[in-house]
């Protein structure tokens, strides 16, 4: 139990130091039973930001019927993260918890998350975002209804982001995704075409019992930006036959740090969103798509020599980068001898083994 923080004050105020331990334990246990959703929030040395994105979760607005808690997974982080959410568990008795993840990499810690939680529904939210009071309540409630297996919603940017003059965040050249995850497929619910973003997503816990958890060899790394760990759950659940909903009315707010308004920092961006795309892919790359990586990569340079337009310029010079990052990872594959398949295979045998 060292790794957890669960306080309900009025027990530890009637407990003695001596059974104190038996004392959390029940609580625990009494608050897991019937459990209904879980909301799992990963965090690395961003103790600003997730204050303000567990604040936005304590007052969200659920039916009384519905049970719900928010797991705090830290992945080891160095700041204050512990000390701020253990006092948002004494502040909210019963509603917030606290897991340290020793084993860095964002993976490593949401699939922590996934064994540790008690709600039948997981939901996942970033350290940076902040949701609004009827999020949980629309990303979920869709699930309600047995044909969807997930549900995924809008992702914007925090409100009175003013861009560059050469970021465009609109129209063909649009660059805001390297920003926020953005994701706005407008109005209509219905059913979702791509995979949810891991900023804004819910699955029912038993697709993780089904399908396995986050691969690994994804996900953000302190020292790496590749994702497409939860693009690639989403994508492997679609190929089993699975349905996921889109629910537009469940609305998250991304911070937009300055530091990432940089052009540095879009270019590595795509870089690692390049390497990701080809190691989230179910299968390994062929000839012929390799062939047509360095076509589409070498004709975009070409555009991009051409091109006065600023924000069409920098689009371009971000696509070159994000072929530069196909073609690495392809290389280092082919190295490697490792597949995307086997990958899978290998983690699955490590986390049956546990």
């Amino acid at each position: 139990m060292d790794n957890y923080l669960t306080v309900d004050a009025g027990i530890a105020a009637q407990s003695t130091s001596d059974d104190q331990p038996t004392a959390n334990k029940r609580v625990l246990q009494e608050l897991a039973a019937g459990m209904n959703i879980t909301v799992i929030v990963c965090t690395y040395n961003r103790c600003r930001s997730l204050v303000r994105a567990l604040d936005s979760l304590a007052v969200s607005v659920l039916s009384e019927t519905i049970k719900w808690e928010v797991l705090v997974v830290d992945n080891n982080s160095s700041d204050q993260t512990r000390a701020m959410v253990e006092d948002f568990c004494r502040r909210y008795p019963g509603r917030f918890r606290y897991l340290f993840e020793p084993q860095q990499g964002k993976s490593h810690a949401l699939n922590a998350g996934i064994r540790e939680a008690s709600g039948d529904i997981l939901a996942f939210v970033d350290d940076d975002v902040m949701v609004e009071p009827i999020w949980l309540q629309n990303l979920t409630s869709v699930l309600d209804d047995s044909q969807w297996a997930g549900s995924g919603g809008r992702i914007l940017p925090a409100r009175g982001f003013d861009p560059p003059r050469w970021l465009a965040i609109d129209g063909p050249y649009n660059l805001l995704g390297a920003l926020c995850a953005y994701c706005d497929p407008g109005d209509v619910p219905g059913e979702l075409k791509d995979p949810p973003f891991g900023a804004n997503m819910a699955f029912r816990k038993e697709m993780f019992e089904r399908y396995g958890h986050f691969r690994t060899d994804l996900g953000p790394f302190p020292t790496s930006k590749i994702g497409f760990e939860d693009t690639e759950f989403g994508r492997r659940l679609m190929a089993g036959g699975e349905r996921l909903c889109y629910a537009p009315s469940a609305v998250v707010y991304h911070e937009v740090p300055e530091n990432r308004v940089r052009k540095e920092f879009f270019l590595e961006w795509w870089f690692d969103f390049g390497r990701g795309s080809v190691r989230g892919a179910e299968k390994g790359t062929g000839t012929w798509e390799i062939l047509k990586i360095l076509g589409r990569t070498l004709l975009t340079a070409l555009q991009w020599l051409v091109t006065l337009n600023s924000k069409s310029r920098f689009y371009r010079k971000c696509r070159i980068w994000y072929g530069a990052g196909k073609i690495v990872e392809i290389y280092q594959q082919a190295r490697s001898g490792n597949s995307p398949g086997q990958k899978l295979k290998q983690q699955a045998g490590r986390e049956s083994s546990i």
